[in-house]
Order: C-alpha cells, then sequence, then structure tokens
C-alpha cells in the first residue's frame, strides 16, 4: 500500500510539475512579445510602468493560464506520461501487480484539481481581474467601446416598453424615443420624444419636443413641451451592452444579467449564455484531455515522445475546433447554447473510453 502512495505521489507531482512549468513558461514568452507589440501604446499614453505591471500584466496571467488550460494538460500529460513508457517505468508498474485502472487514479486526481482550479479561476477570479484589465485596456490600448443601434426594442419591467429608433452611445443621445405603460385593460400611458439626452452630472434625462397621453377610465389628456428634465428607469450603459461585459462577472452575475437581458428582450442572450455555458463545459475539458493523453502515451512506441506529442497535439486541435464550430452553430443556429458547448466534451469522453478500453493492461 506504501508503494501505491509513493506512486501516486511521484505520478501527481510529475503532471502538475510539467503543466506549470509549460504554462509559466510559455506566458513568460507570451509576455515579452506582448511587451514588444504593445510599448509603442504605453508610451505614446504615458502608461505609468507600476499599471503596466501591476493592473495590466499581473491580471493577465490568470486569463492566458485558463485559456490555455486544457492544451497544456493534454500536453503535460502526454510528454511526461510518453518519458515513463519509454523508460519502460510503466510496464514496471503494471509488472508489480497495479492494475491499469488503479494507475490511472492519480491522473484522475489531478485531472479533477485542475478542472476545479479552472472552474473557479472562469467564474470566480478572471471576472476581478478583467476588471482592471479591461479598464487598463481601454485608457491606454483600445478605443473606447462606442455604439450607435438602431430600432432599440426593450421591456423595463412587465407592461412597460422603450422604444429608440437611433441612440448615439458618445454623444449618449437617443431619437426618435417612446415609452408604453400598459396593465390588464390595455395602453394606460404613452411618452414619445423627438430626442432624449443623458445629463451625466443630474444622472437625469432631457427630454425634447415631447408628448405625454394618459388614458384614464374618465377620459384622455395630452401634454405637449419643448424640454424637461426626467429620471427614467434606465441609463445609456443599458443601451450600451458589450459582450465583453460578461468577462467581468462572476458566474451569478452572469446569471442575473441574462435574467434581466432575457425579461428586456435583448437580441445578446444567446452570446451571453454562451459564455455562461463555456464555463461550465470548458474546465471539464480538462478531465476528458487528460483521460485520452494517458491512453495515447502510455504504450511504449517506435518515435517515442516526439510520435506522441504530435498524434497527441493534432487530436487537442480537433477537439479546439469542434468547439470552436460548436459555438458557432449555437450563435447563429438553433441548437441550445448548453447541447452545442456539451457536444464536444461527449464526443471526446467516448473517444477518451475507448481508447482506455484499448491501452496496454
Amino acid at each position: 500500500m506504501l508503494g501505491l502512495k509513493k506512486i501516486d505521489i511521484y505520478i501527481i507531482r510529475k503532471f502538475l510539475g510539467t503543466y506549470f512549468y509549460a504554462i509559466l513558461l510559455l506566458t513568460v514568452i507570451i509576455i515579452i512579445f506582448d511587451i514588444s507589440e504593445k510599448i509603442d501604446d504605453f508610451i505614446e499614453k504615458d502608461a505609468p510602468l507600476k499599471a503596466i505591471i501591476f493592473d495590466y500584466y499581473l491580471n493577465f496571467i490568470p486569463y492566458f493560464v485558463n485559456m490555455f488550460s486544457s492544451l497544456f494538460t493534454f500536453i503535460a500529460v502526454v510528454y511526461f506520461t510518453s518519458r515513463m513508457a519509454s523508460n519502460t517505468e510503466i510496464v514496471a508498474i503494471l509488472n508489480a501487480g497495479i492494475s491499469f485502472w488503479r494507475f490511472l487514479v492519480p491522473y484522475l486526481i489531478s485531472g479533477v484539481f485542475l478542472t476545479v482550479l479552472s472552474f473557479t479561476l472562469m467564474n470566480y477570479v478572471i471576472p476581478y481581474t478583467n476588471r482592471d484589465l479591461r479598464a487598463f485596456e481601454k485608457q491606454y490600448i483600445k478605443n473606447p467601446f462606442k455604439s450607435n443601434e438602431m430600432n432599440i426594442h426593450m421591456q423595463l419591467e412587465p407592461g412597460t416598453y422603450v422604444y429608440l429608433e437611433n441612440f448615439n452611445s458618445t454623444a449618449k443621445i437617443g431619437y426618435r424615443f417612446s415609452l408604453e405603460k400598459f396593465d390588464s385593460t390595455g395602453l394606460k400611458m404613452k411618452l414619445k420624444a423627438e430626442m432624449i439626452t443623458w445629463d451625466s452630472i443630474q444622472n437625469r434625462w432631457k427630454m425634447t419636443n415631447y408628448m405625454i397621453r394618459r388614458i384614464k377610465p374618465q377620459g384622455e389628456s395630452i401634454y405637449k413641451g419643448k424640454a424637461t428634465d426626467t429620471v427614467m428607469a434606465f441609463t445609456p450603459a443599458d443601451f450600451m451592452v458589450d459582450i465583453e461585459n460578461a468577462k467581468t462577472m462572476t458566474y451569478n452575475q452572469l446569471n442575473n444579467f441574462i435574467a434581466q437581458e432575457e425579461m428586456r428582450g435583448s437580441t445578446l442572450t444567446g452570446q451571453f449564455n454562451l459564455e455562461k455555458y463555456k464555463r461550465l463545459t470548458f474546465p471539464f475539458a480538462n478531465l476528458v484531455l487528460t483521460f485520452i493523453g494517458v491512453a495515447l502515451s502510455s504504450r511504449k512506441v517506435r518515435g517515442g515522445i516526439g510520435m506522441h506529442l504530435g498524434l497527441g497535439i493534432g487530436i487537442a486541435f480537433t477537439f479546439i475546433l469542434l468547439l470552436q464550430i460548436s459555438s458557432v452553430f449555437a450563435i447563429f443556429g438553433n441548437l441550445p447554447a448548453w447541447i452545442a458547448l456539451w457536444i464536444p466534451n461527449i464526443i471526446y469522453s467516448i473517444v477518451a473510453i475507448i481508447l482506455l478500453r484499448m491501452a496496454p493492461k
């Protein structure tokens, strides 16, 4: 039993050690290339060194580590397992009376650890680091998000609807505005304005050339005016929905935001749902690719590590390609996002089971 524990620790240490070493090495290389690419922006916009290090690159690392998590999980498994197979260590372990399925236990432990790590990063760490990262990019790298939306329809709450023919996010001005309120008997109030302008100091809307029509049991009343200030239950941010904002929300915040956007009738809920289910399915890929990697590289073959790495990377990239294709179907097709994003994991889980059954025992 002691021998089994030593083998478990040995494999877990090799697995996680190779994974974190590869990720760290590639992170350093990517940061060097990124600095060379963005150095002109940093100099042109006088970005302070402290902000570059702590607001940008320190917050960039968790995002980058998670983005390549499943690929490097796979590469780490294939690399060190191939070396074990080449050195006849796996044969020795199996000849010692340890079953192949027991041999997989430390891989399972490590795969679960990396899956939980990826899930935690995606849902509860990266949203916070992305806030500082995006704030830095807006100030020193990218131009602010701009929108010039046309024909906006929105439900503020049950029975209350807003329409804007055009909204300019830069000037925060909307044209041909209307607001309608309904109850069980029908239309109760309609507000129309040629133009609405956001006052960021007073946090109010200024309406120009407006008309208010109220319908009561005793009759209708209509009031017209040239200009007035008013408070309404929406702000310019409600007309400037950016899909990138999803990356700054925790899982619970994203769920609440999706429910709000669905109530308002937003056309972007499909993309936000895609981001939500990516956070559930993407971490699971670590576990799937772990077992595919073990099954592929546990056999000693002519060509050794190079053969295993070449075949393994090919399989990993087909997995990523299938994930991208299924994402496109979720956005532009009628396939629900949760089904589209689970398809690659399900298919490659079956592949993993088949390969494990064929692996040398």
